[in-house]
């Protein structure tokens, strides 16, 4: 039976980080079910570079957004990888929500992303003329990136150091023999054992599910999918820089971004689902329209089409949660790392996870 170091669960944005990290000084193996790596969350999402703006003082979200942020410019400036610092606007539509905007500067500041502050009403009048809005927060390192390259720049990194990037091995389960684990997945039809002294769960979207069979209590946590849709906007447009409007319990709203083509897209809105699924409805295009017409009331909905879908990884229906990222204090289990609800900012944060993890192996 074949044994590396550490075997890496999920071959997402923040698995590929993990093991590219860990890859300079022990073996590793990262698997993954699907034919393809970032299949899911890593793939269908934003590709913002957020700032740390919204997340409570002190909370894993905070700390390893505004860590990520750093890390991942850093990365993409020494290894070509395109992106651009556009800046975001958070925008209120009138005096009421100029409120939370105070309250969101206030914990941004807490949170030591300093550079934000309130846009001049010469600002607004110059470049936001388009919008209808009352005021608005100017966050200048927000950016965009080529998710794509990053993740391609993650395997490049962990195969120069002799680690392995299986698809289409779908973890079964896992037994722990003393310091040892015994890793069981299936490739090929075929069924096959690896060990391996530290067991990583980065599935995403699957991660609750590979913790039962770790833990073998079906019970010990349940995922909740929030599916979000995204329009493609057709034609010239006056977006700039990104634009949001004030977050709400399930997510960052209906925002406005621009790729690093200029391409417009807005989304995500937020629907829970049963299973993991990312047929696009259309029925609720009009709740859509009417979301992004708060701020852009001269939108032409006729230019919008549907892009595509994302599900976020969610613990709770009824709230915000931080991530989870749990060692053996937590589960008992040594050697074992789980995350789970890794959602927005898990891009960001990626490379931030990868240095929190390896600290505390």
């Amino acid at each position: 039976m074949e044994k590396v170091d550490t075997l890496i669960i999920g071959a997402g944005v923040v698995g590929l980080a993990i093991a590219a990290k860990l890859s300079h000084s022990r073996s590793v193996i990262v698997i993954d079910k699907e034919s393809r790596v970032g299949e899911h969350t890593s793939s269908r999402n934003s590709e913002v570079i957020h700032a740390g703006i919204y997340y409570p003082h002190g909370s894993l979200k905070h700390q390893l957004c505004v860590r990520g942020k750093a890390l991942l410019y850093t990365h993409c400036e020494q290894l070509n990888i395109p992106f651009q610092r556009l800046g975001k606007f958070i925008v209120a539509t009138n005096a009421e929500e100029a409120k939370s905007l105070e309250q969101i500067k206030t914990r941004a500041h807490a949170n030591s992303v300093t550079d934000i502050d309130f846009a001049s009403s010469k600002t607004i009048e110059q470049q936001l003329n388009y919008l209808k809005i009352h005021s608005a927060l100017f966050s200048p390192s927000t950016g965009i990136l080529d998710s794509h390259q990053f993740i391609l720049s993650l395997i490049a990194e962990i195969e120069s150091n002799g680690g392995i990037v299986a698809m289409q091995s779908e973890f079964i389960h896992a037994q722990q023999l003393g310091s040892d684990f015994i890793v069981a997945m299936r490739c090929d039809g075929e069924q096959f054992e690896m060990g391996c002294d530290q067991l990583i769960n980065s599935a995403g979207l699957n991660a609750p599910d590979v913790l039962n069979k770790i833990t073998g209590d079906s019970d010990k946590a349940i995922a909740y999918y929030c599916r979000g849709r995204y329009y493609r906007y057709h034609g010239k447009h006056p977006f700039q820089q990104l634009i949001y409007p004030l977050p709400n319990t399930h997510g960052l709203g209906v925002h406005a971004t621009v790729d690093l083509a200029g391409q417009l897209k807005f989304g995500p809105d937020t629907e829970y689902i049963e299973n993991i699924d990312y047929q696009f409805d259309d029925s609720q295009k009009a709740r859509f329209v009417a979301a992004i017409k708060r701020y852009w009331p001269s939108l032409d909905e006729s230019r919008l089409t549907a892009d595509y879908t994302g599900i976020r990884p969610k613990l709770s229906k009824e709230k915000q949660s931080d991530f989870v990222i749990q060692f053996e204090a937590t589960h008992g289990i040594s050697g074992f790392v789980n995350l789970m609800a890794i959602e927005s900012p898990g891009l960001t944060a990626s490379l931030a996870i990868a240095e929190y993890i390896e600290q505390r192996l």
